[in-house]
């Protein structure tokens, strides 16, 4: 149980005190330990195991419940409670606080013995809250100087980014513009291609088409010319073998007186 307390210290200012209290409290999962002083007297609070069942039975609370209440409004001061600490006699006192509950204001009381040693119960008092102060102390520069070597690093992030966003800003327009330089030299070379094959195509093709033409014409006529002739031999077979046949008479008969 030793192993699983927890420790707090309250500064506490009620209304039937001129001086402060402070409550050093040491909780555990069943029950809890206070010391209070004011620096001149001391008093103290030892709720067992069985005091702080009955009182959450009380409650209808589970003991786990009840203790993180009280740890609550004994560990801070909360706003909207009255905080009470009152002679109980026989120099015992009543330390009292009150919270609401579903709409209904409740108290707590535990009930205070004097301490036997005074002087020690304060002594341990401040000593836990010199030994506190030092943790917070050591806590604060820790945490002071993680946030400065954080701030640092910031800053560092913080310049590298702003050199980052210059050295793009300056980049996209040299980078567009040097795209831009080269898609118009393609364009260019593109462009004188397309000239270089017009010019060839207007001078070698056409003159080879005309070459064409004209012997295709050539080759026509001589076809007419040949088909008439065949024409007009498929019309008259007989007068030419009648004119061959004349002429092989006329030479028979020159060739007869010998």
């Amino acid at each position: 149980m030793e192993s699983a307390s927890r420790h707090s210290c309250l500064k506490l200012q009620t209304p039937n005190q001129s001086d402060p209290l402070f409550i050093q409290a040491t909780w555990f999962p069943s029950h809890f330990y206070l010391s209070i002083t004011d620096g001149h007297n001391a008093w103290f609070c030892n709720a067992s195991e069985d005091e702080v069942r009955v009182r959450a039975a009380q409650w209808d609370q589970p003991v786990s419940d009840y203790i993180a209440l009280a740890e609550r409004f004994l560990g801070f001061q909360q706003p909207g409670s009255v905080y009470g600490f009152s002679d109980a006699g026989d120099g015992h006192k009543r330390l009292s606080w009150t919270f609401e509950k579903e709409g209904t204001k409740l108290e707590w009381r535990w009930k205070c013995r004097p301490s036997p040693d005074c002087k020690s119960a304060t002594a341990g008092v401040l000593d836990f809250l010199m030994d506190a102060n030092i943790r917070l102390s050591e806590e604060v520069v820790t945490k002071t100087k993680s946030f400065e070597r954080l701030k640092v690093e910031a800053e560092k992030c913080l310049a590298q980014s702003e050199k980052f966003s210059k050295e793009k800003a300056e980049f996209e327009p040299a980078i567009y513009a040097k795209f831009v330089e080269v898609l118009n030299s393609k364009k260019a070379k593109l462009r004188e291609l397309r000239d270089q094959i017009s010019k060839k195509e207007s001078s070698g093709n056409l003159p080879q088409e005309e070459d064409e033409s004209t012997d295709k014409t050539l080759s026509f006529d001589d076809e007419s010319d040949d088909g008439e002739n065949d024409v007009e031999s498929s019309k008259n077979p007989t007068g030419t073998s009648k004119h061959v046949s004349t002429s092989r008479a006329h030479s028979r008969k020159r060739a007869a007186p010998r």
